[in-house]
């Protein structure tokens, strides 16, 4: 022991601003331990005839009720439609959606209505169709509108986020055309705006959340910003180290992922500052694969996907405001390689389960569409409200005319727990009318060329469905006593051979699954009426 004298501990180094401490920096995230979870054999798409195709779209669109892949088609180009629900070995004769002549390149569904989907070709086409209610008969060549303007192929369509009947399309003429659909003719020969600040072939478009500015990639390897009404440019990226090839909006963070390959031709992701692309903000190399790397960004969560075409593997991070703004999570590992991909919307994920994004897998060495459910682990089988906030509904805040002559508004949210309704109510004329009826299935035989749509028939509007909660439509189809799980009985003949009795047995058993599921639903409601009738008597007693 020492005495008279006394020994000073050596005051801790300080830490300059751009010093890190050797400190690990942890961070609490409820998405930290999200897992991967691929569908059974039986809950997959078999025997699906994906398309060879090597553009580097996603080639397949997804949304609630339906599943559409495009596939290869001799003298053509067609997609199939298949229901949600039937999952198993498709039928090879299955009815295809055909009447391009040329290759289709590009299908996305609209996001106000769940029986309506777009599509581009090599024929230099756009084409609007409509998906009738029951399953088809045969293949669907009557589209409802035809949209004319692009001199060489349409490589890209893009709704609007929240103007009803607004779309864009992207082709190899270097433009970028703006089309109103809200019109009677059935062949639309000019656009509402064309862009053509670009000087090659446009590889990406992407929204921000309320549709006011339009980011794009192009073959230059540039990073555009762009007006959408104007088709001036806002912003343009020149950086040298990043050559872009797929962009996209990270929801009201007022930021851009990119991804594209680096200058040692590795893959390579980058975050920009969408007000200044003149540096990225993070750039992170993956790996030194060549397949283009697919993002996605699911803004209620703050999760972003890279799926690449070609591999197996989905990785996925945490994004947020602060430094680092990308932070690793992990990645599902899969053997498979995907040649496209689609996404689930939000409405139509499973809560129960907390499900809170699905993939479907384009594999192509198996012709097998595999669904794959990002999962948080909780041990809970209530909702989960902290992993499910207020998501856009399918109800546009806009109507084309509005958005056209300036105004932006976000879109309207939604709450995913079940029987809940829209958070807000405001009131949309609707942009065309919407028949009650259900679209029929034309009787006419096949043709060898597509034509228009004549008549009326089209199929109910999702708007409708999302305004009412799904048993109250339900209920009323249940009150038709000729229709059985949305079947005319009239139409269909009782069975006649073993694979019609499979197909009635099983249809059958996804009637009964559909009822069990409502009658589930109307006792968590009855629960729930009970205990806010509690709380009500609690609250009055002393009075």
């Amino acid at each position: 022991m020492w005495k008279g004298t006394s020994r000073l501990r050596p005051s801790p180094p300080v830490l300059r601003p751009n010093q890190m401490s050797w400190h690990p920096q942890y961070r609490s995230s409820k998405f930290r331990h999200v897992y991967g979870k691929p569908a059974s054999k039986e809950n997959c798409y078999d025997s699906v005839p994906i398309t060879r195709s090597v553009h580097d779209n996603h080639f397949c669109a997804v949304n609630p009720h339906f599943i559409a892949v495009v596939t290869e088609c001799a003298g053509g180009g067609a997609f199939l439609v298949i229901p949600l629900h039937q999952t198993g070995k498709l039928d090879p004769h299955y009815p295809k959606v055909c009447g391009h002549r040329g290759n289709v390149l590009d299908i996305k569904w609209n996001p106000f209505d769940d029986f309506e989907i777009a599509s581009c070709s090599e024929d230099c086409t756009i084409k609007i169709w409509n998906i009738p209610k029951q399953l088809l008969a045969r293949n669907l060549t009557t589209y409802r509108k035809e949209l004319v303007g692009h001199s060489r192929r349409v490589g890209l369509v893009e709704w609007h986020p929240t103007a009803a009947n607004i779309l864009f399309s992207a082709g190899y003429d270097y433009k970028v055309m703006v089309w109103n659909l809200d019109t009677k003719e059935s062949v639309i020969a000019s656009p509402m705006r064309t862009i053509t600040c670009h000087q090659d072939v446009i590889l990406s478009m992407s929204f921000n959340t309320n549709g006011s500015l339009l980011a794009t990639t192009c073959k230059d390897r540039k990073i555009r910003v762009v007006d959408p009404r104007r088709g001036i440019i806002l912003q343009e990226a020149n950086y040298k180290g990043h050559r872009a090839n797929k962009v996209l909006f990270l929801g009201n963070l007022r930021k851009l992922l990119s991804t594209g390959t680096s200058r040692w031709n590795n893959r390579q992701m980058a975050l920009w500052d969408q007000d200044n692309l003149s540096m990225p903000l993070t750039e992170e190399d993956l790996d030194g694969s060549s397949g283009v790397l697919f993002p996605f960004y699911d803004s209620d969560t703050g999760m972003l996907y890279i799926v690449g075409k070609g591999d197996g593997n989905i990785r996925y991070y945490e994004v947020s405001t602060e430094k680092p703004h990308l932070t690793y999570l992990t990645e599902y590992r899969s053997y498979n390689p995907q040649k496209g991909i689609g996404i689930m919307p939000k409405r139509g994920l499973d809560v129960s389960s907390c499900e809170i994004f699905r993939f479907y897998k384009l594999i192509t060495t198996k012709s097998l569409i595999e669904p794959v459910s990002m999962i948080v682990p909780r041990r809970s089988e209530s909702y989960q409200e902290d992993i499910y906030p207020p998501t856009a509904a399918a109800q546009p805040s806009l109507t084309a005319y509005e958005w056209l002559s300036g105004i932006n508004r976000e879109p309207i949210m939604m709450s995913l727990r079940p029987g809940s309704e829209l958070l807000d109510s405001q009131p949309v004329p609707p942009e065309r009318p919407i028949s009650k009826s259900v679209a029929q299935v034309s009787p006419r035989p096949l043709e060898a060329m597509a034509q228009p749509v004549t008549g009326g028939g089209q199929p109910p509007c999702s708007l409708l469905e999302e305004k009412t909660p799904k048993w109250t439509t339900e209920h009323r189809l249940e009150e038709k006593s000729w229709l059985t799980n949305g079947f005319d009985v009239f139409e269909c003949p009782p069975p006649k051979t073993e694979n019609e009795l499979l197909q009635m047995f099983y249809r059958q058993q996804e009637e009964i699954r559909r009822l069990r599921e409502l009658l589930i639903q109307r006792e968590v409601q009855t629960k729930q009426l009970e205990l806010e009738i509690k709380n009500l008597r609690m609250g009055l007693g002393p009075f």
